[in-house]
C-alpha cells in the first residue's frame, strides 16, 4: 500500500518479540499458525525477503513444531507448550476440530521452501496422508467430520459435516496447497475433488428467497443412526469462503463448469448481506432449502411454515409474531447468531471471483458491503464487532468492543485489493490462506 514507514515500525516491533515463550499456558496451534506464522511469512514474501522477519518465523515455527512431538506425530492442537518444552510425555488429543488439524500445511510448507529444512513439510504431510487414507471411509465419503480423534489416527468416527465453522479451512487448504507446491503433488487435487463432489451432493442447496434468485448456500449435514443424510439449512458467514475456493479450484483443476457453482455461492452471501436492514450478514441464520432447485418460487405461506418448523419448541406464537419479535427478514426462518464480527469470508470470495471473471457487478457489491460495514462498525479509534445486524439503522448498532486481527489481515485487505490494479498481489503469484496472508508460489523449473 506504500505505507513503508508504518511497515518499518511494525518490523522493529516484531524484532522485540520473543516467540519462544508466551504467557498463555495453552497455545492454540491453529490460530498461532495462521495469524502469527502466516503473517511473518507473508511480510517476508511481500517485502521480497529484504527484512529479517524470516528469522522470527523460524523461531515461531520451531516452537510450533514441538506440538508434533507425539507418539503418532499428529499435533496437539491445544498445546501445553511448557510441558513440551520440558520434554515431558505428550500425545495427540482424544478429539480435535478437523480445521485445526488440517489447516497447517500452507505455512509449514512455505517455511520449508524458504529455509530448505524439510522437517516442517514432513510434519504436515503426515496429516495430509492420513486424510487421503480415510477421506472415503467417513459416514459421507469425501467429507471429513467436524470432530476427529488424532490420538487414534481416526477421522471417521463422528458424523456431522460442514464447510462452516470448525471444518472450513481444512477444505480451503487443498487447492491452495496444490498451488503452493507448484502443482507437483496430485494428492491435493484428489482430496479436493472428492470433497467438492460430496459437497455439491449434500452441502450446497438453493434457498427459498423473495427475489427468486438462483443462489446457493452451504449448509451442514449429519448422518443419522439409520443411515439417512439430514440437511441442516444453516447459512454461516464462515462458509462464505466456499465461493472463492470453488472458483480457484475451477480454474486450476480445469473444472470450468463449477465457476457457475462458485458464482451462485458468492451471490448467496451477497443476498444475505442485502437482506438485513443495515445490509450486513449475520453470523448464522436458517433458510428453507428447495428440494428441487427448479421449483423454488417464492411463497409467503411456505416461508411461514418454515419459520414454525424452526421454532417447534415455542408453539405459543404464530409466524407473524416470531417475525416481529426476532427481526426475521423474508427468506430467513431463524437467526441463530445476530452478530457481525468483521469477518472476511464474503469479501474474500467476491474479490477472488472478481479477479477471475472481471465482472464489475462484484465491485459494486463490494462497495455496498464496505459502506454498510463502515457505517455500522466505525468508532473513534477503530472498527468494532457489532451485536445485532437486525437493527433498523446502522447508527443504532451496539458495539461489542472487539476487533479480531483478521479485520486488517483479511477483511480490509480484500476491500483494498478488489479496487486495486489486478497485478497488485496477483492470484497468479500468491496463495491466500485462512488468515489470508499471501504466500508466493515456487516458480516451476
Amino acid at each position: 500500500m506504500g505505507l513503508d514507514e508504518d511497515f518499518g515500525l511494525a518490523l522493529r516491533a516484531v524484532q522485540k518479540i520473543d516467540f519462544s515463550t508466551t504467557a498463555e499456558p495453552v497455545l492454540n496451534v491453529f490460530e498461532t499458525n495462521i495469524r502469527y506464522l502466516g503473517g511473518l511469512l507473508s511480510a517476508y514474501d511481500l517485502s521480497e525477503g529484504k527484512h529479517h522477519v524470516l528469522e522470527k518465523a523460524v523461531q515461531l515455527g520451531d516452537m510450533l513444531y514441538g506440538a508434533f512431538d507425539t507418539p503418532n506425530r499428529l499435533p496437539i492442537t491445544r498445546w501445553d507448550w511448557v510441558n513440551g518444552a520440558l520434554h515431558m510425555d505428550q500425545e495427540a488429543p482424544m478429539s480435535a476440530l478437523s480445521a485445526e488439524l488440517g489447516s497447517l500445511s500452507l505455512e509449514f510448507t512455505r517455511l520449508t521452501q524458504l529455509t530448505g529444512d524439510a522437517k516442517y513439510y514432513d510434519a504436515v504431510q503426515r496429516i495430509s496422508d492420513l486424510i487421503e487414507k480415510q477421506q472415503n471411509s467417513t459416514a459421507i465419503p469425501g467429507l471429513i467430520p467436524i470432530t476427529v480423534s488424532p490420538v487414534d489416527n481416526d477421522l471417521t468416527a463422528y458424523k456431522t459435516f460442514t464447510f462452516g465453522a470448525m471444518s472450513d479451512s481444512l477444505y480451503e487448504y487443498f487447492p491452495k496447497e496444490f498451488l503452493m507446491l507448484g502443482g507437483r503433488q496430485e494428492q491435493y487435487r484428489t482430496l479436493y475433488q472428492h470433497a467438492i463432489e460430496a459437497a455439491k451432493q449434500h452441502l450446497f442447496f438453493r434457498p427459498l428467497n423473495p427475489q427468486n434468485q438462483d443462489i446457493l448456500i452451504s449448509g451442514n449435514v449429519r448422518m443419522s443412526s439409520l443411515g439417512m443424510v439430514k440437511l441442516d439449512p444453516e447459512a454461516q458467514h464462515l462458509a462464505c469462503f466456499a465461493g472463492g475456493m470453488v472458483g480457484i479450484a475451477a480454474k486450476i483443476f480445469n473444472r470450468t463448469d463449477e465457476l457457475d457453482v462458485a458464482r451462485k455461492l458468492v451471490d448467496g452471501c451477497i443476498w444475505a448481506y442485502n437482506s438485513t436492514p443495515i445490509n450486513i450478514m449475520p453470523e448464522t441464520f436458517h433458510v428453507i432449502p428447495c428440494q428441487d432447485p427448479n421449483d423454488c418460487e417464492w411463497n409467503e405461506e411456505r416461508w411461514y411454515r418454515g419459520i414454525i418448523d424452526q421454532h417447534v419448541l415455542d408453539n405459543t406464537k404464530d409466524a407473524a409474531q416470531i417475525i416481529e419479535e426476532d427481526g426475521l427478514q423474508p427468506g430467513m426462518t431463524k437467526i441463530g447468531d445476530r452478530r457481525f464480527l468483521l469477518r472476511p469470508e464474503a469479501i474474500e470470495s467476491i474479490f477472488i471471483l472478481y479477479r477471475i471473471t472481471g465482472d464489475s457487478i462484484l465491485q459494486d457489491a463490494a462497495w455496498t458491503m464496505f459502506t454498510a460495514i463502515t457505517n455500522a462498525t466505525e468508532t473513534a479509534i477503530a472498527h468494532s464487532a457489532i451485536e445485532d445486524v437486525t437493527v433498523k439503522q446502522a447508527q443504532g448498532t451496539r458495539k461489542i468492543d472487539e476487533c479480531e486481527s483478521f479485520w486488517m489481515a483479511e477483511t480490509l485487505k480484500y476491500f483494498y485489493l478488489i479496487f486495486s490494479e489486478p497485478g497488485l498481489v496477483s492470484l497468479d503469484e500468491f496463495v491466500f490462506n485462512t488468515e489470508a496472508h499471501p504466500l508466493r508460489r515456487p516458480q516451476a523449473k
